[in-house]
Parts: C-alpha cells; sequence; structure tokens
C-alpha cells in the first residue's frame, strides 16, 4: 500500500473515533453511560432472563438424561452387559452328564443311554454381513439335510439366547458327524456337541408307562434356565417326565479365555458332570411283557389294559396299556409323518387306558356296595334278599341278568352271582327295606377313591366322575329319580371309573382296609451307590371294619368257587375276584371287566382287567386273568 493511502486510512479512523465521542457527550450524561449495545457500531447479544432460565432448565434436563442413561446401563443393566462383555472374553463349553437309568424290580435295565452327537449354530459367531450369513447357513442346510427356511426360524427366534447354542438337529451319527466336524473348520458359528438320548429295549409294553425324552421347548427351558441348556434333553411323559429331577443329571462346565479371534487362550475353571440318578421300579418287566403279548392275541377289539399291583404296599407290578406305540420313535425327535400316523390311528395307541381310560364300572362296584351296606347295618351276612328277576316302580322295570332271577340271595351268594335285584334293594332300597340312598352311597364311594385321582407317580391321572343329584340338576336341569340310585348301585349310569381306581379300591378290600397310593418307583440309585427307598403312602384306613370287609372277600371267593368266574378255581392259587359286563352304548358291545386278587388268604397280587367293547366279563376279562395269574404264581420265587 502506498504511503498516501495509509494517511488517508489513519486519518479517517482518528475522525470516527471523534465523531464517536462527540455523539455520546451530546447524547448521554455523565450519570447515565451508555451500555456498549447503545453505543454506533457496537453489536452483542441480547437474553432476557425467562430465556436465559430455559436456557438452564435445558442445560439440566439433558445433564440429567445422561445421568440417568449412566445409571440404568452400570447399575440396571450392568450385569447383562458385563455378561456381553464376559461372553466376548469367556467361551463355556459343557460336559453332558449321562442320564440316569432306570431298572425293574429285579435290576432288569429298562433304558439305555445311546451316546451321539448334534449340530448346533451359535447366532453371535454368525458373519453381521446378511450375504455372508446366508451363505454359510445355506451350507449347514445342505450338509445337515434340514431346510434353510427352518436353520433361519430357529436362529430368528433364538434372540434371547444369542450366545446359547441353537440345536438344528440332533441323532447324528458318526460318519456324518466327522463331515460336519471338518466342515465346521470352515463356516464359523457352526458347532458339532456330544449328545445322550434314550434307546429303550421294550418298545411298546413300556411306552405308556415310561414315557420318552425329548428337547427342551423355549417354555420349559424359560422356567428353567438354572438347571438345562437351551438345547438339552428333558423328560416329556411317563415316569421320564414324573422323575425328571432325579434322572437328569448335571453338566459339567468349562470357562475357556479366547482371544479375539475365538482361539482358546487358557482355561479359567472347570466342573465334572454328574451322572443322573437311578430309578428303581416295583414292575417286573417279565410280568409287563407277558401280559402285552396276552392282550396282542386275545383283545378281541384291539383295546384293553390290565394293572397289577401288590395290595400290601401299593407297589405297582404291571401297567399295560394296548394297543400302544413305539417310544423310541420320540427318542430323538419324531418326524410330522410318523406323529399323524399315530394320531391318526383309531385304536388311539398314545392313549394310557389304565389312567386314562374313564368308563362305566359295570358289576365290579359290587363289593363297594356290598362294604357300604354291611358298614352302615343295613344287611348282615344272613340278610336275605328274594331275587325274581327285577323290581318293578311304577312303570319302570329294573331287571336282574338272569330271567326269573336268582331266589334267596345273601351277601356272598349277590357278590358270586352278580345278582341286580340285592343291590338295588341295598342302594336304593325297596318297599319297607331302606337301603343306603344316595348320599351314603357317593359318601363311600369316595371313601373307596372314586371321583379323585390316585397318586399314582404318572402324569395326567384322570379323576373319574361320581353323579350327584346336585350335578344332574345344574347340568342336566333334571331332578335325581330312584332309577338313578339303582343304576348306580349296578355300576351303571353316569359313574366312571378307570382301571386303576378299580385296582386300588379292589386292593384295599384284599389288604384290611387301607386305601393305598399307588406306586411305580419304589427308589433311587444316587450317583455315589446310595440309595432311598420311598415310603408307603396311605390315602387313609380303618374306615371300614375287618370283619366286614372279611365278609365281603368271602363273596369274592365265592364266585370263583361256583359263581361268575369258576374257571380261575383251576390255578394252582386261591383267587378271589369280581367279574363286570358295562353297558355304555346301544350299538356297540359291552365292555368286560374283572378285578380280584390271590392268595386268597395272604393276598400280594391285585389283578384288574378291562377289555373295551369286550362283552361279557365271564367271557373275555376271566380268560385273560386267568393267563396272567397261571404266568405269575407258576414262576419260581
Amino acid at each position: 500500500m502506498k504511503k498516501d493511502q495509509q494517511f488517508f486510512f489513519a486519518e479517517n479512523i482518528e475522525i470516527n473515533r471523534a465523531n464517536r465521542a462527540a455523539w455520546v457527550e451530546d447524547n448521554f450524561s455523565v450519570a447515565n453511560q451508555p451500555s456498549e449495545s447503545q453505543v454506533p457500531g457496537f453489536m452483542s447479544l441480547s437474553l432476557s432472563e425467562k430465556k436465559l432460565t430455559w436456557l438452564f432448565l435445558l442445560l439440566a434436563g439433558g445433564l440429567g438424561l445422561l445421568l440417568f442413561k449412566a445409571f440404568y446401563l452400570q447399575i440396571i443393566r450392568g450385569d447383562y452387559y458385563f455378561s456381553l462383555a464376559e461372553n466376548n472374553r469367556l467361551r463355556i463349553e459343557y460336559t453332558k452328564a449321562p442320564r440316569g437309568i432306570i431298572y425293574d424290580r429285579n435290576g432288569q435295565q429298562l433304558v439305555q443311554n445311546v451316546f451321539g452327537f448334534s449340530l448346533l449354530v451359535i447366532p453371535a459367531q454368525l458373519p453381521a454381513d446378511e450375504t455372508e450369513k446366508n451363505q454359510i447357513l445355506t451350507a449347514v442346510s445342505r450338509l445337515a439335510g434340514v431346510d434353510l427356511e427352518e436353520i433361519k426360524t430357529r436362529i430368528a427366534g433364538a434372540h434371547e439366547f444369542y450366545y446359547q447354542p441353537i440345536l438344528i438337529k440332533t441323532g447324528i451319527g458318526y460318519e456324518q458327524a466327522m463331515a460336519l466336524y471338518i466342515a465346521a473348520a470352515d463356516l464359523p458359528g457352526l458347532t458339532l456337541d456330544a449328545d445322550f438320548w434314550r434307546k429303550y429295549p421294550y418298545p411298546e409294553s413300556l411306552s405308556h408307562l415310561l414315557g420318552y425324552v425329548g428337547k427342551i421347548d423355549a417354555a420349559e427351558y424359560a422356567a428353567n434356565q438354572d438347571t438345562y441348556l437351551f438345547n438339552d434333553n428333558i423328560g416329556k411323559a411317563g415316569l421320564e417326565e414324573t422323575y425328571e429331577s432325579y434322572l437328569n443329571g448335571r453338566h459339567g462346565q468349562k470357562k475357556i479365555e479366547i482371544d479375539a479371534l475365538g482361539r482358546e487362550k487358557k482355561i479359567v475353571s472347570q466342573t465334572q458332570f454328574i451322572a443322573g440318578d437311578g430309578l428303581l421300579l416295583a414292575l417286573d418287566v417279565g410280568l409287563q411283557e407277558k401280559i402285552f403279548n396276552i392282550l396282542k392275541a386275545k383283545a378281541p377289539n384291539g383295546r384293553a389294559a390290565v394293572v397289577v399291583s401288590n395290595p400290601q404296599n401299593g407297589e405297582i407290578l404291571a401297567l399295560v396299556d394296548y394297543p400302544s406305540y413305539d417310544n423310541n420313535l420320540f427318542s430323538p425327535s419324531i418326524s410330522v409323518e410318523e406323529y399323524e400316523k399315530l394320531l391318526a390311528d383309531s385304536n388311539q395307541p398314545l392313549f394310557s387306558r389304565s389312567i386314562f381310560g374313564e368308563y362305566p364300572s359295570g358289576s365290579t362296584i359290587k363289593p363297594v356296595l356290598a362294604a357300604a351296606a354291611l358298614q352302615e347295618e343295613i344287611i348282615d351276612s344272613k340278610t336275605i334278599i328274594n331275587s325274581v328277576g327285577g323290581i318293578n316302580v311304577g312303570q319302570w322295570f329294573f331287571p336282574d341278568w338272569q330271567a326269573g332271577g336268582h331266589g334267596a340271595t345273601n351277601v356272598i351268594k349277590a357278590l358270586a352271582w352278580s345278582v341286580n335285584t340285592f343291590f338295588y334293594y341295598i342302594g336304593g332300597g325297596f318297599g319297607d327295606f331302606k337301603g343306603l340312598g344316595i348320599e351314603r352311597i357317593i359318601k363311600y364311594f369316595k371313601l373307596f377313591g372314586l371321583g379323585q385321582p390316585t397318586g399314582i407317580d404318572l402324569p395326567g391321572e384322570r379323576s373319574g366322575f361320581v353323579p350327584s343329584p346336585e350335578w344332574k340338576e345344574s347340568v342336566r336341569n333334571e331332578v335325581w329319580y330312584i332309577g338313578d340310585t339303582y343304576h348306580l348301585s349296578i355300576g351303571q349310569g353316569d359313574l366312571l371309573v378307570t382301571p386303576l381306581q378299580i385296582n386300588n379300591y379292589t386292593s384295599a378290600i384284599a389288604n384290611g382296609g387301607k386305601l393305598l397310593v399307588p406306586q411305580l418307583a419304589t427308589g433311587i440309585i444316587r450317583a455315589d451307590g446310595s440309595r432311598e427307598i420311598f415310603s408307603v403312602k396311605i390315602i387313609r384306613e380303618n374306615f371300614i371294619s375287618a370283619a366286614n370287609l372279611a365278609i365281603v372277600r368271602e363273596g369274592m371267593r365265592a364266585t370263583v368257587l361256583s359263581g361268575s368266574a369258576r374257571s380261575l378255581s383251576a390255578l394252582p392259587v386261591a383267587v378271589a375276584g369280581k367279574t363286570g359286563t358295562a353297558q355304555w352304548s346301544s350299538t356297540k358291545p359291552n365292555h368286560a371287566w374283572f378285578t380280584g386278587f390271590a392268595p386268597y388268604d395272604s393276598p400280594n397280587f391285585c389283578l384288574t382287567v378291562l377289555v373295551e367293547e369286550g362283552g361279557e366279563g365271564s367271557a373275555i376279562a376271566v380268560p385273560i386273568a386267568k393267563e396272567i395269574m397261571n404266568y405269575w404264581f407258576s414262576q419260581p420265587r
């Protein structure tokens, strides 16, 4: 810049300063000096008190939000994020515990643990890039033979278990496992796990009783995360389900520190697995197999159930349902086609008739009516009722099964020949004879365990049904008639029982009046070899006098000596029992029943047979009972 130009600008600055000073002096007094913002040529920010308050509140709110977020992340969700960090640093490997073995009363092994492999995917180890992830999952689908969409669905639904291995396929044999193991080296997120699943050496005959084991589902895992892995096995039915807490065992665990590439650096900690406890049963597998084969040969419509117990302690010696299914189909998993085939079978092979089936009892209920009438002193052993073929009540006729009746009948003969007229009298009364009446009938049915589960150690037991006037009025909007009481007195009408319930009250009659909880399992064998023996459980006792039960047993013995089960008198042991023929349909055959016990003087074997649509109990159920008892009492013991 030239000197004359520099002088010009300096001179202008001086002039501007002088002008500004003159303007201030002219417009403001000494007492009222201007602010900088009032001076021409001066710029500043003007904020009111209200704006400053809002600015302060905004800054305070932001700071509070940051503090709350820090508190939430570090205190409330601290454990979660610590776990995520640890999962990035540590890898946990599990050694699965073998499941406990189940044994029969003679030490016979009823289940086996089969070793194999399961294929799993760990979502956290899959690539973040969707294209790369799909390539890996496609390869897994091809190698494992599992539909790609199914794999994606399993992984997508497992977001809460991101670091847990997700089961893709189980039951993999050695050769396929080796091929997958080699491939896993180039497929991140893919892993193979040594696994156990069940093999059942006695398919069908023990399936309803033992049940089966399957992979844990999401609901089961959510309720038991402290005990199970996401891909664990768990008891799904039968004794496998009931005694899951004993049979399951505890897995071993190894914590491994890994580097950023997932490579093992060192073992941080390690615990050994604890095998599941063994389960001891009262069951005799030889008897179970024999009964199953008898039913297979002799059940005319392919549907039957047999219960055998020891009346002295409630132990179940056999519990057989026919038809049945192969529980190996469910281990490790059943196909949709196989399961639908079982569901479509009209004989319902998945249905356990012994504890789920609810049937009219027929005449097998008559020993209970006789015991009740004796206890209430409605009759005694010498009471005689004349059977002439039935009774008339107004326009209704209630028949005996034998035309013309059975003549003079006491309680022994009534049980031996199943005389309906006798039980009409003692149940509902007739003429001047006062019977029990519906209230007392219901009372004794419940005392003998009807209308309620027995408490057997199997899941899903049904309670049967004892009708009442209140039920009929509320459900059917009808009053209770004397005919309803008569039908109930001979085991017809709306009364429903399970085969197990009949066996249980037969046992109470046989043992002198103790109603016991039926038990399949008698104890456990712990991993250290020690044993825990389960105690006998009594539901109730002394509700019927021993003298009155002795009369009932005498009548049941007469059933074999001279009545409807005479063919059993040829057995090598004294037997007492009661037959039953239960009407349930106007177009289909009756259900056939037999229930009894042996030896008569010191019973240790109580047997109940049901054959659906079998016809007369004496014609079909008794021959089955005879073959079973002949087998049992012919064996050396």
